[in-house]
């Protein structure tokens, strides 16, 4: 199954986000017309699709990794609020 267009372009947007400036959010909404959170979930659930790792496995791994950390720091967080 080949990504859709919004597909691309989301991966293009987060390929290309380091080199612009400005708020992030601000530039999702202008861009695809979706609040954040909306985006971060449909992002999620392309960079575990096969389809998105074969057309930029680099870009796929970064992007899993990072959201692999933000999950195992905020797992850490609620264990040490849950040891108080």
């Amino acid at each position: 199954m080949t990504p859709s267009d919004r597909d691309l372009a989301f991966l293009a947007f987060e390929g290309e986000w380091r080199r612009h400036a400005g708020a992030k959010e601000e530039a999702i909404r202008a861009e695809f017309a979706l609040t954040p959170a909306r985006y971060y979930q449909l992002l999620g659930r392309l960079i575990d699709s096969p389809e998105a790792l074969a057309h930029d496995p680099m870009l796929v791994r970064r992007l899993r990794r990072r959201r692999d950390d933000a999950a195992a720091q905020h797992r850490a967080r609620l264990g040490r609020t849950a040891e108080r």
